[in-house]
């Protein structure tokens, strides 16, 4: 056994995906994946039994997002080094993992060319994030973020609820309501609140 080599744990609920990430990793002399997990729980779990050098993390799965588990792992361990992997390349999603610690960020679609280089990278302690997902970080440093009031509405929007009922489930008047959809509106450069819906999707403000 070599002992340099870079120990992985890889954790993603599509096992076709975790396929793909191990025969890409099988043909590396200098790195192997000693553990997987299929969810959150699972990783934390695997990551204490394990202590890999390097997590790569799916960004969303069934039992909460792997946010949540990073910032278990990184509590327990703090020198834990994760790349985050991800079909989403919103800014919303990239700030929080690399808030909660992420040493790397990369799209699922770049695997293949990006994911051998990104691991060594981190693993020689630098952070990698891939070209298109800091670009559209670059995109949106300036805006004024929503706030957590705005984002519960937008939420609330997203679900299908008129002003009414949101204003009811908020215990605020119709005009509130109208105000933060307004104010959403601008921050969010839409037209309309479908529109408004679609970015807060794409940049990872809401989760459907």
């Amino acid at each position: 056994m070599d002992l340099k080599s870079i120990r992985i744990l890889s954790v993603d609920d599509h096992p076709l995906l975790r396929e793909g990430i191990a025969a890409l990793i099988g043909d590396q002399a200098d790195m192997k994946i000693v553990a997987e997990a299929s969810s959150g729980h699972e990783a934390i779990e695997q990551f204490r039994k394990h202590s890999p050098d390097i997590t790569l993390m799916d960004l969303q799965m069934p039992d909460g997002n792997g946010i949540d588990a990073m910032i278990s792992v990184r509590s327990e361990f703090p020198h834990a080094r994760v790349i985050v992997l991800t079909t989403y390349a919103g800014d919303v999603h990239v700030s929080r993992a690399l808030k909660a610690g992420a040493r790397g960020f990369l799209l699922k679609s770049l695997l293949r060319k990006e994911l051998l280089d990104t691991i060594r990278a981190v693993h020689a302690g630098q952070k990698r994030i891939a070209s298109d997902v800091a670009a559209q970080l670059a995109d949106h440093l300036a805006d004024d973020p929503l706030t957590p009031r705005e984002i519960e509405v937008l939420r609330l929007v997203a679900a299908g609820n008129a002003n009414k009922v949101i204003a009811d489930q908020l215990s605020i008047t119709e005009e509130t309501v109208k105000g933060h959809v307004k104010n959403i509106l601008s921050k969010l450069g839409a037209n309309d609140r479908t529109h408004a819906v679609t970015i807060g999707l794409k940049r990872g403000i809401i989760e459907l």
